[in-house]
């Protein structure tokens, strides 16, 4: 079991990597249509998405937390 103290860290891996494996395959299966090497394409363009979209995550969320909290009662 992972401590608690790692919760945000792993929200922060998970959401991304759901997030960049969906946005990522829409994206190349737009760019490429269903053919031969789509699988290949998608999960290479997958990679570098999550490589980008976990840290990113990490230093947005305590922005975003703050200003959810200043539009919400």
């Amino acid at each position: 079991m992972i401590p608690a103290r790692f919760a945000p860290v792993l929200f922060g891996l998970i959401l991304s990597g759901l997030m960049s494996c969906i946005v990522s395959g829409i994206a190349t299966l737009r760019a490429l249509g269903p053919a031969p090497g789509f699988l290949g394409a998608w999960m290479a363009s997958w990679l570098v998405a999550w490589a980008i979209a976990f840290p990113t995550v990490l230093v947005v969320a305590p922005l975003t937390r703050r200003i959810v909290a200043r539009l919400t009662a």
